[in-house]
């Protein structure tokens, strides 16, 4: 969704906009008596800051469509529950390499869109516990691993010695949860 050349050719726009109207706020400063700066709005201003906005509603309407359309083929395959990790965002939103591309993500509004519409299909929605341990633990032993770092894109079980990609024996692990409380 983020990474489509139309939104990075929209956002590099966007920045090179927010650049220029930066440069107009700082040409159009004027000093008062009182040694504090004011800034005067020309139309020049008005028509980049009307260019910004659009951009960015722009942007937020192609995330929000996405969003809207992957929901909507997971839906339609008509599945018997669905089950979703309750991810700490908060969080997250510390690292400070991930960030950007967590809010650019829409958490919130994907969880609460599947929420509803899995219910007007009548589709059991299922909410893991934020610190339940989907990645740490084995999909075919249930071995729990303490230490899991996230740059370990492969999952290698201590006692059964099973190799198996990181995101797939997370959702293994959320698809056993889900029958278990289904």
């Amino acid at each position: 969704m983020n990474k489509t050349s139309k939104v990075k050719k929209l956002e590099k726009r966007q920045k090179r906009l927010q650049k220029k109207l930066s440069k107009k706020y700082e040409l159009n400063k004027i000093q008062t008596e009182g040694g504090e700066y004011r800034y005067r709005k020309t139309n020049n201003i008005k028509k980049l800051e009307f260019l910004v906005l659009k951009m960015r509603r722009r942007l937020k309407n192609i995330r929000h469509n996405y969003v809207h359309q992957i929901i909507a083929s997971l839906v339609k395959a008509k599945p018997e529950y669905v089950v979703m990790e309750n991810l700490n965002t908060c969080g997250m939103l510390k690292n400070k390499r991930l960030s950007k591309s967590i809010q650019e993500q829409l958490f919130h509004e994907f969880k609460r869109q599947m929420g509803y519409k899995c219910a007007l299909n009548d589709i059991k929605f299922i909410l893991a516990d934020t610190f339940y341990p989907s990645s740490k633990t084995c999909s075919i032993c249930g071995a729990l691993k303490n230490k899991l770092s996230l740059s370990e894109r492969t999952f290698i079980c201590d006692k059964c010695g099973c190799k198996i990609d990181r995101d797939l024996n997370a959702s293994i692990n959320l698809k056993n949860y889900g029958k278990s409380i289904a």
